[in-house]
């Protein structure tokens, strides 16, 4: 039930005409049924000769008989034939109705939450996607919010056969209450009674939802560096743990269908034990006409027929709930770890940034202590130094995805908290180690789907990287599509693509974190014309041990046991190499 409120809540306009066609569509067939009543005992009547034609007729029938009188008209066969078949067409039209709009909610469910849990990860935080693995947010957007919606169409048809199963109560006790009170404590008996199968196929949908996360958080990882793993025949090692997750898999999906199966199967031979039940008591103990036997033997059949589905439908909804649930929490995490920007300063970059003793740690694990550096606007600043000892997490403070613990950083003299952070990230152009490619033209590659940009933009940007060259050579030029990651490419080609990026939106700041890292001398030596080009258009800081591009450094900064020191840009390449 708090799946039904948690959807009505999100959805009350949606849900609310769902239900009020549902209303309409049993209103009408209770029309319908209620004629057949009278039907049945005009034809019992002319038929059966031991029917006293005073016998009292049943609450319903007399209802039914006052309604047409009402309307000034006598119940006869053709009649009331002709109600019940325009009671169940208008029945139809309204479920057609309520179904179409089930059909549209649950596809904007779906859709809703997608959208929700991509935005509210494109606004989380750099350090909350550092603590996630990245397969489960597909598996979320993905897999989850199928679920998620799946669950829906279950709760919305759950309130369709409950609507169903009290209309046909209330037609059942106005022909007889006792005999209804008898078939409901039937009904309470079996659904009670086999609820232990639902909770058998939730605890099995939960399962499902932990294994699928953890499963597509590993594949993702696998995949990733699928190439590696083959180069070293290591496919098959890693190949296991997938395996083992898809058979514990395998086995949850297992007991969900056991469950569902069972709950089937047992609910055929109970629905017929109770209708036949219910006959030979209205028959022998409270001897009722055949015409109210034969309305009480459809209703009650219709009743727990509709009741036993609306329990299916409950046990599939718990099957696929715990994706909603799960889903919901990816979306609580994310929303905690909003990004705040407070800063309103539009951003200047024309004199230079400046790391005032600055401290920094991730968890426990001190980074930076007091450290403090100048990078002139204008120049190239080179940041070196032993791995991990924070070079890249210098980077992330520059571009505010870090929060320093003390100290601060200062744009032009300004404090970057109170900066527009949205405004300074556009004037920064970054370029990582492992750049990303898509598997779509250069062009897309580069703009990003950016509809601002024109072609003129993405020519000039290729031309500053030193790209335009080997682009204009290609069979399709800008068209091109460079395959998966870039396979297409090589390694200088991928970095040169990464850069003209990075330069199409003309920034003032742009960062090279271990572009050249990679590449072969020739594709390093290009990258390096290409930042001599680019010195004095622009803020260039980089982060490298190679001694390409320290030759053409304005500034160097050897960063080591938390601190910012600086380096003779003059000293030889082989000192710098080693003490880097």
């Amino acid at each position: 039930m708090r799946l039904l409120l948690a959807f009505a809540r999100a959805y009350p306009g949606r849900s609310a005409l769902t239900l009020a066609c549902l209303i309409f569509a049993t209103f009408a067939e209770g029309i319908s049924f209620s004629s057949l009543l009278p039907l049945l005992s005009l034809a019992t009547q002319a038929h059966t000769a031991t029917l006293s034609p005073d016998t009292a007729p049943t609450a319903l029938e007399q209802l039914s008989r006052d309604t047409l009188a009402a309307f000034g008209l006598q119940p006869s066969i053709g009649l009331l034939c002709l109600i019940i078949v325009a009671g169940m067409i208008l029945k139809a039209g309204f479920v057609l109705l309520a179904q179409k709009q089930v059909g549209y909610t649950v596809a904007h469910v779906a859709t809703d939450l997608r959208l929700s849990l991509l935005r509210s990860l494109l606004a989380a935080r750099w350090e909350y996607y550092v603590r996630q693995p990245v397969g489960s947010f597909a598996n979320a957007f993905a897999t989850e919010a199928s679920r998620a919606s799946e669950a829906y169409l279950y709760a919305v048809t759950i309130i369709a056969f409950s609507i169903q199963t009290l209309l046909y109560v209330v037609l059942a006790v106005s022909v007889s209450w006792q005999a209804t009170l008898a078939a409901a404590l039937f009904g309470v008996l079996i659904v009670f009674g086999l609820h232990r199968l639902v909770r058998l196929a939730r605890r099995a949908g939960t399962r499902q939802t932990a294994l699928l996360k953890g499963m597509l958080g590993q594949l993702t990882d696998v995949l990733y560096a699928v190439k590696p793993l083959k180069a070293m025949a290591r496919e098959t090692q890693v190949g296991p743990l997938l395996e083992r997750g898809t058979q514990r898999l395998q086995r949850a999906l297992q007991r969900a269908v056991l469950s569902k199966e069972a709950l089937r199967a047992l609910q055929d031979p109970l629905l017929i034990a109770c209708l036949v039940g219910g006959l030979y008591i209205a028959l022998t103990r409270w001897a009722l006409s055949l015409d109210a036997v034969i309305m009480l033997v459809i209703l009650f059949g219709r009743t727990l027929s509709s009741l036993n589905k609306a329990q299916r439908q409950y046990q599939r909804m718990a099957v696929q709930e715990s994706a909603y649930w799960s889903l919901q929490d990816t979306l609580r995490q994310s929303e905690a770890a909003r990004e705040v920007n407070t800063g309103t300063h539009q951003p200047r970059l024309s004199q230079g940034i400046r790391l005032q003793e600055v401290s920094f740690a991730y968890a426990e694990k001190p980074i930076l202590e007091r450290a403090s550096c100048a990078i002139p606007a204008g120049e190239v600043t080179l940041l070196i130094g032993p791995s991990g000892t924070g070079k890249t997490s210098t980077v992330d403070l520059i571009a505010g995805l870090l929060q320093p613990r003390r100290g601060g950083v200062y744009i032009d003299g300004v404090p970057l908290t109170s900066i527009d952070l949205k405004a300074w990230r556009t004037a920064i152009g970054y370029v990582p180690q492992e750049m990303l490619l898509l598997h779509e033209s250069i062009v897309a590659n580069v703009t990003l789907g950016d509809t601002a940009l024109t072609e003129a933009d993405v020519k000039a940007a290729l031309g500053a990287a030193g790209a335009w060259e080997f682009v204009q050579n290609l069979p399709d030029r800008m068209a091109t599509r460079v395959g998966e990651r870039g396979a297409r490419l090589s390694g200088g080609q991928r970095q040169r693509i990464a850069i003209a990026r990075a330069l199409v939106h003309a920034p003032q700041l742009l960062i090279l974190d271990e572009a050249t890292t990679a590449l072969d001398p020739e594709s390093e030596a290009a990258i390096c014309q290409t930042v001599q080009r680019l010195r004095g258009t622009m803020t260039i800081l980089a982060i490298s041990h190679q001694p390409a591009l320290l030759d053409i450094a304005d500034h160097v900064y050897r960063l080591e046991n938390g601190q910012l020191r600086p380096v003779d840009a003059a000293a030889s390449p082989h000192y710098v190499q080693k003490i880097a």
